[in-house]
């Protein structure tokens, strides 16, 4: 089994994305390396957040890390470097943009997770402490009532008992 160097792996799929975009198949036949490998590379790549073409169809399918990897990398670029890089990757602006404010939003939406979830964790203890304490006013009174209907029984008892001796 053949180890490669970093360098030539790293080289090997930068031929992979765009602007080249040249197909694991053809890679193979060049740089006489199997498949299997190219494609375990690939793969490795993907699970990295890399944008790496792959069996989806669209853009809108990558995993949010990739789509995460593509805000990073266009963040600071202007709308004419944002244009070429968009050609290069296959992608529209209005995707990275849509991915952009989906980002924002999550960071929005887990700050205010946060609150409600602390705040409803607040509710959650007065609640327990109210149903805590009905519980134990409810344990008492089935308490004396259960004493109470035992009293009776036995008062019964004895009024039966000493209605026979007479």
């Amino acid at each position: 089994m053949a180890r490669y160097s970093a360098e030539r792996k790293e080289s090997i799929l930068k031929k992979m994305l765009p602007p080249h975009n040249v197909t694991v198949a053809q890679i193979a036949r060049q740089e006489h390396i199997s498949l299997k490998t190219l494609y375990n590379w690939r793969d490795t790549a993907k699970q990295q957040g890399m944008p790496v073409p792959g069996k989806t169809l669209s853009a809108d399918d990558w995993t949010a890390d990739a789509k995460l990897s593509v805000v990073i990398q266009t963040a600071a670029l202007s709308a004419s470097e944002l244009g070429q890089y968009c050609r290069a990757k296959g992608l529209y602006p209005e995707q990275v943009q849509r991915w952009k404010s989906e980002c924002l939003q999550g960071f929005q939406t887990s700050e205010a997770q946060g609150s409600a979830v602390k705040h409803q964790a607040k509710k959650d203890k007065v609640e327990i402490k109210l149903l805590k304490k009905d519980l134990r006013f409810k344990e008492k009174a089935l308490a004396e009532t259960v004493a109470l209907l035992v009293l009776r029984k036995k008062l019964n008892a004895l009024w039966e008992d000493g209605g026979e001796e007479s």
